[in-house]
């Protein structure tokens, strides 16, 4: 066979598988076919089938809600018939209570009419057995009262009588006892030195030599000294010290401090005295304001005003029948602290009305009225309680204590001025006596100021010279010596010394 044959077979053999293989795909692809729809209606079916299980489930699910929701709506109904039949029986057993107190009331409504009717008449029977009594007594209500106590007086009245006496007798002994059991231990806590004041002053020197340079040229030192200060400086024979007298403390310790400086320093002479008494003057400021403030702490007192302390301390050089003042009102403070501890009344308001009772003395020479007066308007001023005031103002008797703590402060007052060697009368007396003499000199027009000295027997009186010429002092002089025999009584005689001095003043620069 040649190459063409060969071929024409390959080619054909070709075609043939070709279309063998074109019909056996199409067979195939119509099995396939048939096989994907079937498998599709089988789904199909399957899906219908499980979408009714789900729709029958669905309505039981459905139908078991329902039926639940009707068991519970069933079940809240049953509830509320419950809950309304119990309302329906407690609204029935309130209208009974209602019922039964609407009765109750209407019964005690009645009672009350029945007792009210049964006064009255109760109250008439009594009137008529009153009249009927009255009758046959002859005697009224009032009249028979008034009988039946008067013969229960009579028969009681000596028993009543001895009974109250014997209270009374009972109870004053028990109060003089216990007021004694009191001020005793009081007095016996409180121990403090008794010391009276003087009137006069010693400063010492280092040597004799300085008493010439104190006296000065022709006396000119000691008596600027005497001069600006009001004291009478005694230089004697006694070694190594001199004496100043006044009958004030305040100018007496001016003196001592201004000689005492004047001495350390050694330069003395007028100009020098000057600087050194307004620098004493300064200085005892100082210490009456420490003086206050000492009493105030030492007492435990801190609520007073600054100035009030200030007042306070001017005491110290303030004396009350030669008892210091400022000492006795510390010693009236500290009776008055213990007296009320041990009767329980405020012990605060008893310590400072105690310690404040004699602060009008610190101004009494300055300003008129008694030393309570006085005292009553500075309490006021520093706006102090009023029982405070009241207990103060009562310490000499002249106004009735109302208060415990006021009988306490005038007690203690007596207990301090009433101690062995508190206090000297006369001395009292004539402090008084050289004041009087200072007042009336200063009552005249162009007296500038005034000393008493020499124990009272010499009143020196500084004159303004701008005021006053040399006849007039001389006329000055004998008016005030005329007063002063009218208005006082002293024993010997009494020299009036006018000073009248100008003096002029220039810088050289």
């Amino acid at each position: 066979m040649d190459i063409v044959t060969l071929t024409l077979i390959f080619i054909a053999t070709l075609g043939c598988g070709g279309a063998g293989g074109y019909l056996l795909r199409k067979t195939l692809a119509a099995r396939k076919k048939e096989t994907a729809e079937a498998k599709a209606i089988e789904l199909i079916e399957e899906a219908k089938r499980k979408e009714k299980e789900l729709n029958l489930k669905a309505k039981d699910k459905a139908l078991s809600i329902i039926e639940s929701a009707k068991k519970e709506e069933q079940e809240r109904r049953d509830r509320l018939i419950k809950l309304e039949e119990r309302l329906a029986n407690r609204e029935r057993n309130l209208d009974h209570k209602l019922d039964q107190l609407e009765q109750k009331q209407n019964i005690l409504e009645a009672d009350k009419t029945k007792i009210s009717k049964i006064k009255n008449e109760l109250a008439e029977i009594r009137r008529k057995q009153l009249t009927t009594l009255e009758k046959v007594a002859k005697l009224t209500q009032a009249k028979a009262r008034e009988v039946l106590l008067e013969m229960v007086e009579r028969d009681m009245k000596e028993k009543i009588l001895e009974r109250i006496e014997k209270l009374k007798k009972l109870e004053k002994e028990e109060a003089d006892k216990n007021a004694q059991n009191i001020i005793g231990s009081a007095i016996q806590r409180y121990a403090a030195s008794v010391a009276s004041e003087t009137t006069t002053s010693t400063v010492a020197l280092p040597s004799d030599e300085m008493k010439g340079r104190i006296i000065g040229r022709e006396g000119r030192n000691i008596k600027r000294i005497e001069e600006l200060t009001g004291v009478e400086v005694v230089v004697d024979d006694t070694p190594g010290a001199i004496v100043i007298s006044a009958f004030s403390p305040i100018r007496r310790q001016v003196a001592k401090l201004a000689l005492e400086s004047l001495i350390l320093d050694g330069r003395i002479h007028p100009s020098k005295i000057e600087e050194a008494v307004q620098k004493a003057k300064k200085v005892l400021a100082t210490e009456i304001k420490e003086a206050g403030e000492t009493a105030v702490f030492e007492l435990g007192i801190a609520d007073f005003d600054p100035k009030l302390i200030q007042l306070l301390g001017r005491l110290k050089y303030r004396t009350s029948y030669g008892q210091n003042v400022l000492d006795h009102s510390i010693q009236v403070a500290n009776f008055s602290a213990l007296i009320a501890s041990q009767l329980g009344t405020n012990v605060q308001l008893a310590k400072k009305a105690g310690l404040l009772h004699d602060i009008g003395k610190a101004v009494d020479h300055e300003i008129e009225g008694t030393h309570i007066e006085i005292g009553k308007n500075i309490l006021k001023k520093f706006a102090m309680p009023e029982e405070l005031i009241h207990a103060m103002e009562c310490h000499h008797g002249d106004t009735e204590p109302h208060s415990v703590e006021a009988m306490i402060v005038t007690a203690a007052d007596a207990i301090s001025a009433a101690r062995p060697g508190a206090r000297k009368d006369s001395y009292e007396n004539y402090l008084k006596r050289l004041e009087d003499l200072e007042n009336v000199a200063n009552s005249f027009e162009g007296v500038e100021k005034s000393y008493a000295i020499q124990a009272g027997r010499e009143v020196r009186v500084f004159v303004r010279p701008g005021e006053i010429d040399d006849l007039e002092a001389t006329k000055l002089a004998q008016k005030i010596a005329d007063k002063v025999e009218n208005d006082l009584k002293y024993p010997g005689e009494i020299k009036v010394n006018v000073i009248r001095e100008t003096r002029a003043i220039e810088i050289a620069r």
